[in-house]
Formats: C-alpha cells, sequence, structure tokens
C-alpha cells in the first residue's frame, strides 16, 4: 500500500545545528552542505520558526530556496504555539515562515512539539482548523505534528485529529524500549492510525555516534568499515512507513557519511539486526537509574515533578557520559513542570515505586549536576 512521502529519499536534512560563526550560521559552509545533499538525490530538508532564533529558516532561503528550482525540494517547518500568547501571534508564525524561507509554500507544516501541557495551546488557538485553512489555500501541501511523549498522548491525539496526514516523534534503536521515549509503541500507534513517519533524533543527540566503549565495540567487531552513525540512521530507515530519517548535520563530513551509506540505501539484513540487538543489550546493562516510567511517583508528587522524564536526562550523563546533552534536555524537560531542586522530600514516590529507587537522593544528585 502506497503513503505519502513514500518516495521521498529517506535521509533528511535537519535545519537545527548548523554550521555556526560565532552568532551566525555560516551560510557558506551551509551553502556546501546543502549542494552536497541534493547532488546525491536526497530533497527533504526540515526546520521550524523557533530554530536559531528565526535563522534557521533564513538559511533555508539563502543555501536553498534562492539556488534551487522548487519542485526540487521539499521545505518541512513548524508552529510552536505554545510559546506564545495569543491566537494572532499563533496565526502569524506561517506567515513569518514564509517570509524568512521565501518558499511560496510549505510542502510539510507541522504544529510543533506536542505533548504534556503544550497540547492544550494548539486546541485553545484553534490551530487544527486553521492548518487545514492554510491547505486549502495552497500555502501548505501536508499537515502534520510532532510529538515529545508517550504512545497514549499520541494515539489520543490521532484519534482525535484523523485529518492530520503524518506525523513526526524520536525514534532510534535505543529508545526502541524505553519507559519514556516509547519508540516501538509509538511507531504502532502511527502504523494502528495509518500515518506515514518522519523520524528525529535517529542517532539520539548524536549519542549513538559515540557511545561506550562496549558498545562501540560490537559495532566495530561486526563491520569496522562504517560509521557509528550508519547503523542508527539506517536502522530507522530500515522499517516501513517511514517518509524520511532526519540527519541534524553540522558538518560536511557529516553529510558525505550519511550519503555514502543513504544514496543507495539498503534496508538492515538480519545479521545486522542481530548486531543492533547485542548493542542495544550492552547498552541496558550500564548503569542507571533504573526507572520504568510506571508515573507512580508522578501522581502524588506535590511540586509537579515529573519523576521519570528527569530521570531520563541524567541517564544520558550516566550511559553517554554526555553532561551537555543531559543539561539540554534537563531544560526542556523542566521548562513547564518541576525541577529536581523543587522536591521537598515528602517522600510521596519512594512509598509507591515498585523498583524502591531513591528517588529524593537521585533528584538532590541531579539538582547539584543539572542545574548548575
Amino acid at each position: 500500500m502506497s503513503y505519502l512521502g513514500e518516495n521521498i529519499p529517506k535521509l533528511g536534512f535537519g535545519f537545527m545545528r548548523l554550521p555556526m560563526l560565532g552568532e551566525k550560521i555560516d551560510i557558506e559552509q551551509t551553502k556546501e552542505m546543502v549542494d552536497l545533499f541534493m547532488s546525491k538525490g536526497f530533497s527533504y530538508f526540515d526546520s521550524s520558526w523557533a530554530y536559531n532564533g528565526g535563522k534557521s529558516e533564513e538559511a533555508m532561503k539563502a543555501a536553498i530556496v534562492d539556488r534551487y528550482p522548487r519542485d526540487s525540494f521539499q521545505i518541512a517547518t513548524k508552529c510552536p504555539v505554545w510559546i506564545v500568547k495569543t491566537k494572532e501571534e499563533a496565526e502569524n508564525m506561517i506567515w513569518t515562515s514564509l517570509k524568512r524561507t521565501g518558499a511560496g509554500y510549505i510542502d510539510f507544516y507541522l504544529l510543533h512539539n506536542l505533548g504534556d501541557s503544550r497540547t492544550q495551546s494548539f486546541d485553545d488557538f484553534e490551530m487544527w482548523d486553521y492548518v487545514h485553512e492554510l491547505k486549502a489555500k495552497g500555502l501548505v501541501r501536508h499537515i502534520g505534528f510532532s510529538i515529545h511523549d508517550n504512545a497514549d498522548a499520541l494515539d489520543k491525539i490521532l484519534t482525535e485529529h484523523p485529518e492530520m496526514e503524518f506525523v513526526q516523534f524520536q525514534l532510534n534503536y535505543d529508545d526502541w524500549e524505553s519507559p519514556t521515549i516509547q519508540a516501538r509503541k509509538c511507531y504502532e500507534v502511527a502504523l494502528k492510525h495509518h500515518k506515514p513517519i518522519v523520524v528525529m533524533e535517529p542517532v539520539k543527540g548524536g549519542l549513538l555516534a559515540n557511545p561506550a566503549t562496549s558498545v562501540r565495540k560490537i559495532f566495530e567487531d561486526a563491520n569496522p568499515s562504517v560509521s557509528l552513525a550508519s547503523w542508527a540512521i539506517r536502522y530507522a530507515a530500515s522499517l516501513d512507513n517511514i517518509i524520511t530519517v532526519l540527519s541534524g548535520m553540522s558538518t560536511i563530513d557529516q553529510v558525505r557519511d550519511n550519503v555514502s551509506f543513504m544514496e543507495k540505501f539498503k534496508p538492515l539484513d538480519q545479521d545486522e539486526l542481530a548486531v543492533i540487538e547485542k548493542a542495544r543489550k550492552a547498552i541496558s546493562e550500564i548503569p542507571s537509574i533504573p526507572c520504568t516510567a510506571c508515573q507512580y511517583c508522578v501522581k502524588g508528587c506535590p511540586q509537579g515533578i515529573l519523576i521519570p522524564n528527569v530521570f531520563a536526562t541524567y541517564n544520558r550523563k550516566l550511559v553517554y557520559n554526555d553532561l551537555a546533552s543531559a543539561k539540554s534536555r534537563y531544560g526542556l524537560e523542566t521548562r513547564f513542570n518541576g525541577k529536581a531542586s523543587d522536591c521537598v522530600a515528602c517522600g510521596n514516590c519512594e512509598r509507591v515505586c515498585p523498583q524502591h529507587i531513591g528517588i529524593i537522593e537521585n533528584l538532590r544528585t541531579i539538582a547539584e549536576e543539572l542545574e548548575k
């Protein structure tokens, strides 16, 4: 059965982590990266109204729109309306994006980062109806949304809004069975609703390109001639119903590597999938907070701390030794919710934790390390 985007090459270019010159995007290097990407037959570019304070969308105009025929590429961008206060501001986001990109129309327009309390903003500002109007006017070609939440939240949104044509969420081999990210469960929900998928974070923000030594050895023993990132991107691209797999490329070398194995893409075979499973098991054996995201602790927390989410961010530091990534993700998770330092040590969480985790002590440690 055919699906939206099945003929789009399975490597997409994420415009969130572009090369920088001080506070400005390095446009000349970005052009070089775009040229290589396009020369190998790839065509999907992803941004957002919010990336780099709008500079990402402006870079799209300079590096892509002003230099290539409009029908030779797809532009995707997003509206994070939960950061504005009025319906008018929310509706104006598309016009800002169109002006910045100069694209004339947006191929894939997404309601940005649904999940938790953020979803309510899209309801309050009637954005579901608004994006339909944009499509009817020809300003956008396809409408969908990105989400950072669990499978139940995704299922609820797709049930309430079957008119959405596609969905974008985090999917990689490490998060496939994650109790917080729930990549496999989200994937199955998308299939149930017959929605094609744009994959984000296939390399988990770069973490899977530089895993622990024990994990690295598994991949290098299997095939020392390919990059670690290639395993992660090919894993996601091998799944059914995928529009494209986004890679947030920051250097020309990253583009060279990605196009080298995706230009003539071959899905992972059974032997390669067995290597992935072995690596996944090795990651799970690295010491971390053993939270299963059952959510029992969240219900009784008087400070509104999403404890499993907070633990998941800290596990990035424990498993991958990447403090910067842990801090960045922690900032996102606690932007609208309680911080680890808000804990009042009431003990409600520890009384109901089936894993008997020392939650209070862990939150104290996380506050010391991630809130500096």
